[in-house]
């Protein structure tokens, strides 16, 4: 309902902005006004301020602003007619009453709860009672705590057509109203009407107030037809604008800054359970684009958590279609894939949350799941295969209506084009020479920091000005020494040739091989590293797979040693990179990657290592915004500056190059 600005201004009167901000945001007051840090921002120094006399918070290092409503709204996620409704009552504002026929449909509305909470107490009872010994044992054996049970309301619907109907029933609620509900299945097909669920474990869902609104039911007869049954739709439910737990997720995810959306109720209950309490799921349906509306006011970039399956990679495929008309600024999708065979449940059941969240740590963003999903779609050998897949991409980022993100993707997924027909087509410069889109959007990367989409390895971690023979500003040439910022090792031709390298350009570079062989050998470095490797950006997709199995190995026992890590990878897909890892020769400044060095000895040189990877890794996404800039002004101090972040990449790369005669970085 729409509320009069007398009434807003007069909650405004009643509640002074520094009470409201004071809940959330420890405020000290300096002349007339407050500050203290930020709710939107991490900071160490105040920049956020409240002046009650003016009615307003100010917030200098988001550029947040507003009053009460839009605070409560900010910090809670809540709808403006729920902080009205919010800050009236704590304001103590009656709030005006609606016209006759609202007043009968809320007479109605709350006969209903009134119902649904009845007969979710009729359903923790029944799962107490002698008739629930069949879903207790389920509950046992999916292992929930009793403090879960009664925190999610979690039930039993009696294998009965009635008992539901006449509890309620001696309740006072008449057949009509338990029809409405969609507790009872009823028409004029049916001479008696029966009770909906039946021989279930039941799960309460509830609106963003908490009421419960619906059930959600799990067959304990194999037989039955429905795994899992929903209520259908009523008037106090739309199955496709709520999300399972939002009312718990909601102030958990504003505190986190984190929502993670999974896909089934168990799989929401265990990670609760497991401290994830910003989980939450659709109901029953693919994401809707309410229910994405609704992430979104806990959180600018949710985090959909999918099944590693091929199931899963079709809901996030889905989920990516409902998105894209409705990106904004700072608000997207994060999606993140478990092991293959195992859901979020799973997972947390058999290898603690750390596992889970170390997936969570390797979420990819939106646009890279949708190029891999256009780029795994076909063969693209051909000038007219590949001339498709960029009229399919550029329909795609049309749907963006956001002009801004619009034009970012088109130079993203333009730059993904240019690297994909360059690595997989030929060198740099026919990628992008032949005035396609993708040259002109984005020319010759390299060192990429997006991911690499799944259907071809590795790729070229070379540097990123045009290669010899381009022109620079002025008409002069790229002098030959602009390069690969990053060379290849020698290598023998028999291993360049064998299946560890396929599809990549070469061999990886010898420090990003240098620091997995540390991990290899040095496994105690793993757990107090976990973070820093979990982080670290690879532009061998080969090694970042290595790196993500050595993480999982870790997550699963984490006292290992060296031949029990060893063995651990071996028995998965990536023993053939292992291999190659192995063969990385320390040279004497990397001794410290040797089993036989001391712990001091590895630190030290891990930090180091590390150091100089960054350092690298820094300068070549440099490197990329140069060229940019270059191709947008073919000025003389964009060059300039390409050529100086070449010299530097040349030096920092010094410790990976070696010739035939200094001897390669691998054993062959």
């Amino acid at each position: 309902m729409r509320y009069s600005p007398q009434l807003l201004d007069e909650i405004r009167a009643r509640l002074p902005v520094s009470q409201v901000v004071g809940r959330k945001v420890q405020l000290k007051r300096k002349g007339r006004e407050y500050a203290g840090l930020s709710p939107f921002k991490v900071e160490k120094t105040p920049s956020f301020f409240v002046n009650d006399q003016k009615g307003f918070y100010h917030c200098f290092a988001s550029g947040e602003h507003g009053d009460i409503f839009k605070f409560v709204m900010a910090t809670e996620g809540l709808s403006f007619p729920e902080a009205v409704e919010r800050l009236a009552q704590e304001a103590g504002v009656t709030l005006p009453k609606p016209d006759a026929r609202d007043e009968a449909r809320e007479d109605q509305r709350e006969r209903l709860l009134a119902l649904m909470e009845a007969a979710a107490k009729f359903f923790e009872a029944s799962l107490a009672g002698t008739g629930g010994a069949d879903a207790r044992r389920y509950i046992e054996k999916r292992g929930l705590k009793r403090e879960t049970l009664a925190a999610f309301r979690i039930g039993y619907a009696p294998n009965s057509r009635s008992a539901l109907k006449e509890h309620l029933a001696k309740a006072g609620f008449t057949l009509e109203e338990m029809t409405l509900s969609g507790m009872l299945i009823a028409g004029d097909d049916i001479p008696v009407a029966y009770d909906r669920f039946r021989h279930r474990v039941m799960f309460p869902i509830a609106d963003l107030r908490g009421r419960i609104v619906a059930f959600g039911g799990r067959a304990l007869d194999p037989d039955q037809n429905a795994k899992y049954l929903n209520s259908p739709e009523t008037p106090l439910f739309h199955k496709g604008h709520l999300l399972f737990n939002a009312h718990r997720a909601r102030p958990a995810a504003h505190d986190k800054e984190r929502v993670i959306a999974v896909e089934g109720y168990m799989d929401v209950i265990s990670l609760a359970e497991a401290g994830f309490t910003e989980t939450v799921a659709p109901l029953g349906t693919a994401l809707t684009e309410d229910q994405l509306k609704l992430l979104w006011r806990m959180t600018a970039e949710p985090v959909l958590c999918f099944d590693g399956d091929s199931a899963g990679k079709r809901a996030a495929f889905r989920a990516v279609d409902t998105a894209l008309p409705h990106l904004k600024p700072g608000s997207s999708l994060m999606f993140a894939f478990l092991p293959d065979g195992l859901d979020p449940d799973d997972l947390v059941r058999q290898q603690g949350p750390a596992a889970l969240d170390a997936c969570l740590s390797r979420a990819r963003p939106l646009v890279d799941v949708l190029f891999e999903r256009e780029w795994g779609h076909g063969d693209w050998s051909t000038p007219e295969r590949r001339a498709g897949l960029e009229k399919a991409l550029r329909d795609l980022i049309s749907r963006i209506e956001d002009e801004s993100v619009r034009a970012h993707y088109r130079r993203a997924i333009g730059e993904k084009l240019a690297a994909a027909w360059g690595w997989q087509g030929g060198s740099p410069q026919t990628a992008g020479g032949q005035g396609s889109q993708a040259g002109r959007a984005g020319g010759y990367r390299s060192g990429s920091s997006w991911s690499r989409p799944a259907g071809f390895a590795g790729g070229r971690s070379g540097g990123g000005a045009p290669a010899p023979g381009r022109r620079g500003p002025a008409g002069r040439a790229f002098p030959p020494s602009l390069g690969s910022a990053t060379e290849r090792v020698n290598a023998s031709s028999s291993l360049r040739k064998s299946s560890l390298v396929a599809g990549e350009s070469g061999l990886p570079p010898y420090r990003e091989a240098l620091l997995l062989k540390v991990l290899l050998n040095h496994p105690w470095l793993i757990e107090e590293q976990a973070e820093a490797i979990a982080e670290l950006p690879f532009t061998s997709t080969a090694l970042s797979r290595l790196r993500d199995e050595i993480l999982s190995a870790q997550a699963i026992d984490n006292s290992l040693d060296t031949e029990t890590l060893r063995t651990h990878l071996n028995k998965s897909s990536i023993g053939k990179v292992l291999t190659l890892v192995e063969r990385a020769v320390s040279h004497k400044c990397d001794r410290f990657a040797e089993p036989d060095a001391g712990r001091t000895e590895v630190e030290d040189g891990w930090r180091h290592a590390l150091a100089m990877h960054d350092r690298h890794v820094g300068l070549q996404r440099s490197l990329e915004a140069a060229e940019q800039a270059w191709h947008e002004d073919r000025s003389e101090a964009s060059f300039a500056r390409i050529c100086d972040l070449k010299r530097q990449l040349e030096l920092v790369s010094g410790a990976d190059i070696y010739d035939e005669a200094a001897g390669s970085g691998y054993t062959s």
